[in-house]
């Protein structure tokens, strides 16, 4: 059997990883001509480190991360609502980790080089058409610095080149926009001193008037012991939902929405001017697709579930849809067509209830509940607000859904 894996990020650079270990030949083409650390933070939760743990990369990973130990939620005011303990605090048997998304895809990039060889890993090398013959999937593929097209083949391809995916555009031609949720959201890396516990993933605020994720990402970035904080600034914003990761953001669009978030515990406006740079990128995702599988073409990843980045699920997702892939070409290793089947049918439902579940019930559902009884103001008692068992139970639904709930993690479900 012979993978041609098509893109090199978190969820194409593990898929090569299961695959290797499970003695099944690939080779990954990726676009860009050079991976570079792009991007800001990602959170894996204990089911994804679990997969990682199996192939033997989670320790790297965690060398550059930090090991996340517990979730907070405040309002705008800075008021804590509710907390909780994350990873093996809360009695996992794997961490949860937050780390920067090029730490994350250059660490499991060195993994693949090393144990598949230095040209498993093409660059520069964009496919831009699939042609499946009944037998064998020959692709065209672009050279970035050339523009020359040359053709490759194998016995199946697995798009996982994200949310631009050219495949999936091939599958479905007149698929559409994407769908905007309403919500615009600027990212940014800055040093910081450690706040709350040093290893706390902060949600505050509120989409209507301004909602934060802050959380850490490297320790010690300098003799002063400062730490690499990740932040998202989500303001509701009429925009435009174009797909782009990239593109460079404007304080000016959204920092005074965040003006007098002056905390004991952060001073929230400072931590967003010390980043170096800022990304802009309008919170939207598509609705599920009918169908994954074509022969012996499939998607994975955000090419096959993209969805608005709330619950610190995306990059879990794809983790969870490379293993699954392993497993099934494992089982059939003389119809690997069938295989990529089995796969749809475990990993299409699941991730589509996880798409449908961020559009409108993820974690940070405890914070609108607050908002919205408050009427956005300052509460004397969050108890006369909203129970600590109504917010579990939010946080606890959303686990089940993402299938991260403990015990089922843990039992290795």
């Amino acid at each position: 059997m012979n993978v041609l894996v098509v893109g090199a990020g978190i969820g194409g650079l593990t898929l090569a990883l299961e695959l290797h270990q499970a003695g099944v030949a690939c080779r990954v083409l990726e676009a860009v001509p050079r991976l570079a650390p792009i991007g800001a933070g990602v959170n894996l939760l204990p089911h994804a480190v679990r997969v990682l743990e199996r192939l033997g990369v989670a320790e790297r990973l965690a060398a550059s991360g930090v090991e996340t130990a517990e979730s907070v939620f405040f309002n705008r005011f800075g008021q804590l609502c509710y907390r909780e303990p994350l990873g093996r605090r809360a009695g996992y048997d794997h961490p949860q980790l937050s780390l920067h998304r090029g730490d994350a895809q250059l660490g499991l990039l060195a993994a693949v080089e090393e144990r598949l060889g230095p040209d498993a890993v093409r660059l520069g090398c964009r496919v831009v058409a699939c042609d499946d013959d009944g037998e064998r999937v020959t692709v065209t593929v672009e050279d970035a610095t050339t523009g020359r097209r040359t053709t490759e083949s194998a016995d199946v391809v697995i798009a996982c080149d994200g949310i631009h995916s050219a495949v999936r555009a091939q599958l479905y031609p007149d698929e559409g926009e994407p769908k905007y949720s309403g919500i615009t959201m600027w990212r940014g890396v800055t040093p910081c001193r450690p706040f709350l516990s040093g290893a706390s993933m902060v949600r505050a605020g509120w989409l209507a008037t301004g909602k934060m994720v802050i959380y850490p990402v490297r320790e010690e970035i300098n003799p002063a012991g400062d730490q690499l904080v990740n932040w998202v600034a989500e303001v509701e914003r009429p925009r435009e939902a174009t797909r782009d990761w990239t593109r460079a953001g404007r304080l000016e669009d959204f920092l005074d929405v965040f003006a007098d978030w002056h905390f004991d515990w952060l001073d929230v406006p400072e931590l967003i001017r010390g980043a170096e740079s800022v990304l802009e990128y309008p919170m939207v995702d598509q609705d599920p697709l009918p169908r994954w599988t074509f022969g012996g073409v499939t998607l994975l990843g955000d090419a096959a579930h993209p969805m608005v980045p709330r619950g610190s699920n995306g990059a879990g997702q794809a983790i969870l849809d490379a293993h699954a892939l392993r497993l099934a070409l494992a089982g059939h290793p003389g119809d690997p067509r069938r295989a990529l089947a089995v796969y749809e049918e475990e990993r299409r439902p699941a991730t589509t209830r996880v798409v449908m579940t961020n559009r409108v019930h993820p974690p940070d559902t405890i914070l609108k509940e607050v908002h919205d009884r408050t009427g956005d103001r300052p509460f004397e008692r969050i108890e006369d607000v909203i129970s600590h068992e109504e917010m579990a139970a939010i946080s606890d639904h959303y686990k089940r859904v993402a299938a991260y709930d403990k015990d089922l993690v843990n039992r290795g479900g």
